[in-house]
């Protein structure tokens, strides 16, 4: 069978890794392994967990990841070097099904700027590399970095010496999102027609979204022959973002007329899916975006609310209930106990390692049960966000009382724990959040930099809780903090001292493409 003729769409998600390359989104190790366990029950075929090279915290996520994932392939990005290779390997070890994935670039650019290296060297290293990946795995992907303005006889060159030196997966990369979909399909069927040993190996493709085209550019490229599509939930990755998943995944299913593939992702868990990545890497997803956006499958006109009422295929293509939008209730109260609170943690994928993790959620869950008459599913998830397994927070928000009214400038009063001493400060600002900004900034003098504050509600409802997202810098690092609460002014309190909390961890981390070999 060649790579075109296959009916199936292998699903390569890189949010743990590319993903979390977006400014203020990298994520804890538990954080990644509840997204981890998320894209086993979605389906995915492949989890990038991350590039074990970076950092021993990066290390450390894609072992844990390995230990738990049984149906999915983990992998690790490796740049073509020993030690990368080396790491990888070490790091995805336990997984019952794993994958190194190598890459080198090969654009004229790239390789005089940036690797100084000579095309014979790039090819020399990218077969190395290979070859040591694959005495730790069988199952070895090979990608050519900037693909998009390399030469295609020497793609052709370097993708056969891959092939040769047993890479079962071939990428090839819109790495700087500069392609347009009809010269990436062309520029995808000619790499598959010309190299030799082409129906040995799985042609893939990962487009980034410079110009808005990375999920047209993919699709292009399956229509080519690609039978991977690398991409990310919500399109969450570095600049303008990656090809999102989930538009991939139903544009394939709802047009199988047109692609003839399908995955064998479980569409009921994408919206699940998509508010969990939001919740923890502190990315909202716009109203209007596809499939996941609330407004999606909301019709305001009243010609269309009259069509979708007689029939609903009139004005939909697809059915809300597919993707998940549906109301996850639970089924829980303030009388519940911690057995039935724990069941439902375990229903939802989430695993608290420690039993002081779990009295600290369900703490959380019994405050929140007397501020809400109902709670669902996403309360759940924002609420063991809060939960911190590996660190104690430095700042904790004591208590906050604020005054707003017309005509009078508003005040806010807190005290904080700092490394458990109790302080207290008073400020004014230009309205009740900025007062409380102000005061935590009075008692901590942070020198850091706002530079993003978002609202969102997890649920509907006038009880809803509030879901706020801050986005700090100091010093060329950048964070994001969260923090969720019925009353919006407290959810803010504590996303500025969650963004603080954040700063003050390490940093050591190294970013693949920005490294040389």
């Amino acid at each position: 069978m060649t790579a075109a003729s296959r009916s199936d769409l292998i699903i390569f998600d890189t949010t743990l890794r590319d993903g979390e390359q977006s400014p203020g989104a990298a994520m804890t190790r538990e954080d990644k392994l509840r997204i981890a366990r998320q894209l086993e029950r979605l389906g995915v075929d492949v989890i990038e967990a991350g590039f074990a090279a970076a950092s021993e915290g990066d290390f450390a996520a894609i072992r844990a990841i390995a230990e738990t994932i049984e149906t999915a392939t983990v992998c690790s990005l490796a740049r073509a070097n020993e030690r990368d290779v080396r790491r990888a390997g070490e790091s995805i070890a336990p997984a019952p099904k794993k994958r190194i994935h190598t890459f080198i670039a090969t654009s004229p650019i790239h390789m005089e700027k940036k690797l100084r290296m000579t095309p014979d060297e790039v090819v020399a290293h990218a077969v190395k590399a290979i070859e040591l990946a694959r005495t730790y795995t069988d199952d070895v992907e090979f990608s050519a970095e900037d693909a998009v303005r390399s030469d295609l006889d020497f793609l052709v060159r370097v993708f056969e010496a891959a092939i040769e030196a047993g890479a079962t997966t071939l990428n090839v990369p819109d790495t700087v999102g500069y392609s347009t979909p009809a010269q990436w399909g062309e520029r995808m069927a000619a790499l598959i027609a010309r190299t030799r040993g082409a129906e040995r190996v799985v042609w893939s493709t990962h487009c980034h979204n410079d110009l808005g085209m990375a999920v047209a550019n993919s699709l292009s490229a399956v229509l080519a022959g690609a039978r991977q599509v690398e991409c990310t939930i919500n399109g969450l990755g570095e600049r303008a973002g990656n090809a999102a998943l989930e538009e991939i995944v139903m544009a394939v299913r709802t047009r199988r007329d047109v692609f003839g593939v399908d995955t064998r992702i479980d569409t009921t868990q994408i919206v699940p899916t998509s508010k969990l990545v939001s919740t923890i890497t502190g990315y909202p997803v716009q109203p209007n975006k596809a499939i996941v956006g609330a407004n999606a499958f909301a019709h305001e006109s009243g010609i269309h609310q009259d069509g979708v009422l007689k029939h609903r295929e009139t004005y939909e293509i697809m059915r809300a209930e597919d993707v998940g939008w549906s109301t996850n209730k639970l089924s829980l109260g303030k009388l519940s106990g911690r057995n039935a609170f724990r069941s439902r943690l375990t229903e939802l994928g989430i695993d608290l390692a420690s039993e002081e993790a779990l009295n600290d959620a369900f703490r959380r869950f019994k405050d929140l049960a007397d501020k809400k008459r109902e709670i669902f599913d996403e309360d759940i998830q924002a609420l063991v966000s809060e939960v911190h397994e590996e660190r104690v927070d430095r700042y904790k928000l004591v208590s906050l009382k604020v005054c707003s009214e017309t005509g009078e400038v508003p005040t806010a009063q807190m005290v904080i724990a700092v490394d458990g001493v109790e302080q207290s400060a008073q400020a004014q600002g230009a309205g009740p959040v900025d007062a409380a900004f102000v005061c935590i900034e009075s008692i901590l003098h942070s020198g850091a930099n706002l530079q993003l504050y978002s609202v969102n509600n997890i649920t509907s409802g006038t009880d809803a809780q509030g879901e706020v997202n801050v986005r700090l810098e100091r010093a060329g690092r950048i964070v994001t903090g969260q923090g969720a609460d019925t009353d919006i002014v407290v959810a803010s309190a504590k996303a500025y001292l969650n963004a603080l909390d954040r700063l003050q961890q390490p940093a050591a981390r190294a970013h693949p493409q920005h490294e040389d070999v």
